[in-house]
Parts: C-alpha cells; sequence; structure tokens
C-alpha cells in the first residue's frame, strides 16, 4: 500500500512540476520571442542602439514611413513625412503624430517592424518611441521623433544588393493588448518595398 501511495504521489508531481512549468514558459514566451526578434532582426525587427556607425557611404536607400493603429484604438497616428533618402550610416530624423480623438485619456504602445524582412538587422534606431507607454488626454496631439541610420555594413550581404526602398511600419495598440508583441505580422504595413 505504501509504495502504491510513494507512486502516484510522484506521478502527481510529476506532473505538477510539468504543468508549472508549462505555465511559466507561456508568461516567458511573449519577452523571448521579443528579445529573440531584435537580437536577430526576425520579422523586420529593427536594431535599437546607442551609437552611430561614424561611416557614411554613398549609397542611398529611401526609407517610407507607415503608421495605423489597431481596430477600435482612438487615435489618429500618422507619419510627418511620407518618405526620405539616407546615404547607409547617415542619422536621419523622421516624426509620426499621433492625436487621441476620444473624450477620455487613452493609453498606447507602438510595435514597428521594416520590410522588405530582411533589412531588419541593418535599420537601427538611436531614439523610438515604440514599446513605450504613451498617454494623450481627450484632444491632446504628440509629435514623436524616430533617430535612425541604416547601417552601411547593408552595403557587405550580397543579399542586399537590390534593396533601393525600405518602409518603416509602426502600429499603435491600447496598453495591455498582447498584440503589440506579434511585430513581424501586427505592423499592419501595405506599402511595397523593393
Amino acid at each position: 500500500m505504501f509504495s502504491r501511495l510513494n507512486k502516484n504521489t510522484k506521478v502527481f508531481a510529476l506532473c505538477g512540476g510539468i504543468i508549472l512549468g508549462m505555465v511559466g514558459m507561456a508568461y516567458a514566451a511573449v519577452p523571448i520571442y521579443d528579445l529573440f526578434c531584435r537580437v536577430t532582426g526576425y520579422g523586420g525587427t529593427t536594431q535599437v542602439v546607442q551609437y552611430d556607425p561614424g561611416q557614411v557611404l554613398d549609397r542611398e536607400v529611401t526609407v517610407r514611413f507607415d503608421a495605423s493603429r489597431s481596430r477600435d484604438f482612438p487615435w489618429e497616428f500618422e507619419p510627418l513625412q511620407n518618405e526620405m533618402t539616407v546615404r547607409a550610416g547617415e542619422t536621419a530624423l523622421a516624426f509620426y503624430r499621433a492625436t487621441n480623438t476620444s473624450d477620455r485619456p487613452v493609453t498606447g504602445i507602438a510595435s514597428y517592424n521594416v520590410t522588405p524582412f530582411k533589412m531588419g538587422p541593418y535599420f537601427s534606431k538611436l531614439e523610438c518611441f515604440c514599446f513605450t507607454e504613451q498617454t494623450l488626454d481627450p484632444g491632446q496631439s504628440m509629435d514623436m521623433p524616430v533617430i535612425f541610420f541604416v547601417d552601411p555594413l547593408m552595403d557587405e550581404d550580397d543579399r542586399l544588393d537590390d534593396i533601393r526602398t525600405m518602409t518603416l511600419s509602426y502600429t499603435f495598440w491600447e496598453s495591455g493588448d498582447e498584440r503589440v508583441y506579434e511585430t513581424a505580422e501586427a505592423s499592419g504595413s501595405d506599402a511595397e518595398a523593393q
């Protein structure tokens, strides 16, 4: 009887451990995926850096800017420029504007990506409003800067020889919406990059 009780206790403890491990992995999945995308550039996820490359090439890339928001999110959101042409390694400044069109304070958070996806590792942001909560009062507008450069190392990647245009897409979500971390699929970019 005692050996049967010991077996049942072991099985129960093993099942409990597996369940706890699965719950822990579920909670860790979003931050681990986000970290993976930031490190590898997977899904067009750009790099966030603290310094510029110190080298500017003659190669030019046109950066298009796209803005979208999740359904029922009560903000207007738009880029203040449609596109700009930059040289690889050159630091550039772009702005997006958000306006709260509701009658209540609303907190939003933005996700982003780059298309074509293979440009993700070579698009670096020095300053960005992404993954930072922004709260706007009713009727309030805010201009948000993005300071970026296209890494001159792209010139050494043969897969990028045909790239002349890319698109930086941001999507705003209501704070607490878990879809904000699905950056690769959730940008809503309908711009064609060549």
